[in-house]
């Protein structure tokens, strides 16, 4: 009896020997996830809960350019973080911010209007800054270059709440705010919470997470680079587009005015278009372009015309309705190819009435007139082409000459260019080559149009003849460019009503090289003089500036 007892209590022992031991590994793995596996998130919920967390990353995907050159995210900047009630009460504080930065005293009375208790501002100048307590100074990434590159197709944000309002950020809203990695500062602050007591880095998220979080578009940077400078040299208004023959791709888009994507508030109240995407969203009158239109819908009909002499005299009426001639004096008897490449309006008017307004119009849609090219941006517009009783009568005069109520985008001129420069086909043109992953790997890509014939190889080979005439011996003749081998293109300068008043618009729409085209152009410039004189030397030197680094 006295035996079964000792064992009982041995058996007893060793299991509670046991269960205290078991206890004690579980209470280290509990230590051992405490401490060394959720060490960061810890840490991370205690620095949050004393400190202030300051977004040193933008919490968007990057934008990329088709080499994966950033376009968003990528503006590094030393940044003073100051508290927002000290600014204007500390003299000495507001002396030392404006001495260290390029701001005026408006600019920074902005700065205290925003509703953060700690203000950034991006410093010009970093000589003699030293951390305080009243000011911390630190690297951070900004979303948008200073120079807005690309600022109409990138679009901005709505700050305050993270979404996309305009462009790609736009778009692509749902993709862009999809952003693990992110980078903050916590700043540490004493129990009045007015005083910097040091900062803390923290690095969050897995930069090589496959999930979909940028963006890749088909710009080429540099290129882009050239003709914003180039516009800007100019300083004109207008758009510019520059596409890939071949590909599609649209490598270059710019619209002037610029504006500022990081200070929307202040074009709010503007008349001069910031905004609008020139290149997509504003429909101008194509004057002399429209003819390459006319003179296709004629030679697809019956090439017969190309043996017609028309009788210019100045002007020519229709109906009621006079309309005069590029040359008052007239032209004389003129053949078709030499109408084209002198832009006279009395021939191409004849030529039209011998075919008909409808033949015209429908030849425009064939070309893509009148609908959207679909690049990859909402705001796209798709233009205007007359129908019906518009077309009737007179009307005749004005559809010939790509005048009245017909009203196309530079997308789409670019478009007829490329189906030009391609033998008759359309190509799949495009600004957003895909969807990315952080590491700028393309995940999904852009679902273009399928490439189609829209044109006989016939009429496309006697329109480029056509329009290296132009250049040779038209309106385009002050090109310089045969030592590149060559370009072809039109001229077009359309009447057209701008903030009330009339004014010209100059065109001028081409590629190059002549034998086997690489890139198409389009140049428009708001109240110009004329295609000639305010378009043709855009292209020149666009063309000269694109050669040099693409040798």
């Amino acid at each position: 009896m006295e035996n079964k007892k000792v064992n009982l209590t041995h058996r007893r022992l060793i299991q509670l020997a046991f269960i205290t031991l078991f206890a004690f590994m579980l209470l280290a793995v509990r230590l051992y996830w405490i401490q060394i596996k959720s060490h960061a998130r810890y840490k991370t919920e205690a620095l949050r809960q004393r400190s202030e967390e300051i977004s040193l990353y933008p919490n968007r995907g990057t934008i990329y350019d088709r080499n994966l050159i950033p376009l968003t995210n990528a503006n590094k900047k030393n940044t003073l973080l100051v508290f927002r009630e000290k600014i204007l009460s500390d003299r000495n504080l507001t002396d030392f911010i404006m001495k260290n930065t390029n701001l005026s005293y408006s600019d920074l009375i902005d700065y205290v209007s925003y509703n953060e208790k700690i203000i950034s501002i991006p410093l010009d100048k970093i000589d003699h800054i030293h951390n305080s307590k009243d000011i911390f100074v630190t690297e951070r990434v900004y979303r948008y270059s200073d120079d807005n590159i690309l600022s109409h197709v990138i679009g901005y944000i709505n700050k305050s709440e993270n979404r996309g309002e305009y462009g790609i950020e736009r778009v692509y809203d749902d993709i862009l705010a999809n952003q693990n990695n992110k980078n903050s500062l916590y700043l540490e602050i004493d129990d009045n919470q007015n005083v910097f007591l040091g900062g803390e880095y923290q690095v969050h998220g897995n930069a090589n997470s496959l999930e979909p979080s940028g963006v890749k578009l088909t710009v080429d940077y540099h290129i882009q680079k050239i003709v914003e400078k180039t516009m800007d040299q100019y300083n004109v208004n207008g758009a510019v587009i520059v596409a890939e023959v071949a590909s599609g791709d649209i490598v270059a888009l710019v619209s002037r005015p610029n504006f500022d994507q990081d200070n929307i508030g202040k074009y709010l109240e503007k008349d001069d278009m910031s905004f609008y995407n020139k290149a997509i969203q504003v429909g101008y009158p194509p004057g002399s372009l429209f003819k390459i239109v006319v003179l296709i819908a004629a030679l697809e009909e019956n090439m017969e015309y190309l043996k017609e002499t028309f009788y210019c005299k100045g002007y020519e009426e229709i109906g009621n309705v006079v309309i005069s001639c590029n040359k008052t004096e007239g032209h004389g008897y003129i053949d078709i190819k030499e109408a084209f490449s002198l832009s006279c309006n009395s021939a191409f008017i004849q030529l039209g009435k011998a075919i008909g307004s409808n033949k015209i119009i429908n030849m425009a849609k064939k070309l893509g007139f009148g609908e959207k090219v679909n690049i990859g941006l909402l705001e796209e517009i798709r233009g205007n082409l007359p129908m019906g009783d518009e077309i009737q009568g007179p009307a005749i005069g004005n559809i010939s000459i790509g005048q009245g109520s017909i009203e196309v985008t530079p997308l789409q001129i670019t478009n007829l260019m490329m189906i030009i420069a391609n033998d008759g086909i359309m190509k799949g043109l495009s600004i957003v080559d895909g969807i990315t992953s952080e590491d700028g790997t393309v995940i999904k890509a852009y679902n273009r149009q399928e490439d189609r014939n829209i044109l006989s190889r016939p009429v496309s080979k006697i329109i480029k003849e056509f329009l290296l005439d132009v250049v040779k011996y038209g309106t385009a003749r002050n090109l310089d460019l045969d030592h590149m081998g060559g370009a072809a293109g039109k001229t077009g300068s359309a009447q057209a009503v701008l903030n009330g008043k009339e004014t010209i618009h100059g065109w001028f729409a081409g590629f190059y090289p002549v034998e086997k085209p690489k890139y198409v152009i389009t140049v428009l410039v708001e109240e110009g003089i004329s295609g000639t004189q305010s378009a043709v030397p855009i292209f020149d030197q666009l063309v000269k500036e694109i050669n040099k680094i693409n040798r």
